[in-house]
């Protein structure tokens, strides 16, 4: 490509008139920013490169008469020294048989640890020597914006890199289940059936989400579950095979508190979870809770985010009341509710 050149002015007073004049010449190549974006690409497709997986399966099926097996395929990445791997809820389900093909090449037989529908995420485990786990990183820190690297085997091409932005963020989506996916990563980093369940992350090679679906139609237009609230559930998983949640029947955005807002109220938070649903006869519907209503608190522990609120339904252990606080109308408000396990 072709240096340009930039032009730097100084103002000049001239008869007690200001005139511009250039200062000096400094020529800037675009091949100088392209660098920078390639090297940021490839450190970090090279990183995770070293954790990403392929996951084939055998599926049983039933197909007139007989019993046939159908075949998959997904990816997947390593984020434990011990064989623990991320992958989709979708890749995995109801499978008979489930092959991991390592970066080296190997292939070995994996072991379905866990899987959550309603988060579209399962936690495999394969025995390996020399497995090497991405690094996890903090999806709080996302902006619109931000360089977003995916590493996958889209109809089987192992390997493959692409990358893109964080196009939005706080989308829902909702599961094959039927149950909305709150705090939903978009990004236009190009995904095609076989990157489910490969990583997305960010210019350090950190994995901030986990890529679980595309819009066919659509050019450009992909969804992850952010790795804060994949971390939640695969803890779960790892400890119990199954997620076993609290449900309030709310569809939620992440919003900013106002400063003067939550100065006149005395709230700590910078973040509060808007419900932009509430689900009829549901626990929140219940409870009073509207369309709305911005959430900052479940018995006292503070909500930022939609993060912060699963991850406490996720250590609710019994069907008894919580008290949610929320600003309605600038009005902090406390509502009795009574969460439903699932």
């Amino acid at each position: 490509m072709n240096a340009k050149n930039t032009f730097r002015l100084q103002l000049v007073s001239t008869n007690g008139h200001e005139t511009a004049k250039p200062l000096q010449v400094v020529p800037e190549s675009d091949d100088r920013l392209l660098d920078a974006y390639s090297r940021s690409v490839s450190s970090s497709a090279e990183l995770l490169s070293r954790s990403v997986v392929n996951i084939e399966v055998q599926q049983a099926a039933q197909a007139g008469r007989g019993k046939r097996t159908a075949a998959g395929s997904g990816s997947g990445f390593v984020f434990t020294p011990d064989g623990y791997i991320f992958t989709n809820s979708h890749v995995v389900n109801a499978v008979e048989s489930i092959k991991v093909t390592l970066p080296d090449g190997q292939s070995v037989p994996g072991t379905l640890v866990g899987e959550d529908p309603h988060s579209d995420l399962a936690v495999i485990r394969v025995w390996a020597p020399g497995l090497v786990p991405a690094v996890l990183g903090d999806s709080r820190t996302l902006k619109p914006g931000h360089l977003v690297v995916a590493v996958g085997s889209p109809y089987g091409f192992q390997s493959t890199v692409t990358a893109g932005v964080v196009s939005a963020l706080g989308r829902s989506m909702r599961a094959q289940t039927g149950r909305l996916i709150d705090n939903i990563i978009q990004t236009d980093a190009a995904l095609n059936p076989g990157n489910s369940g490969g990583p997305l992350a960010n210019s350090r090679g950190e994995v901030i989400g986990v890529n679980t679906a595309v819009i066919m139609p659509a050019q450009g237009i992909c969804f992850a579950v952010p790795i804060n609230s994949a971390k939640s559930i695969a803890v779960a998983l790892m400890r119990d095979g199954h997620v076993r949640r609290a449900y309030l029947g709310v569809g939620l955005q992440n919003i900013d508190l106002s400063r003067r807002l939550a100065r006149f109220h005395e709230i700590e938070n910078h973040g509060a979870t808007l419900i932009l649903s509430v689900e009829a006869n549901s626990p929140a519907d219940k409870a009073g809770l509207h369309d709305g209503d911005a959430i900052i608190a479940i018995n006292g522990h503070p909500i930022n985010s939609a993060d912060d609120l699963h991850r406490l339904l996720l250590e609710t252990s019994d069907d008894g009341s919580c008290t949610i606080t929320a600003v309605r109308h600038s009005q902090k408000m406390d509502f009795v509710c009574v969460p439903l396990l699932k």
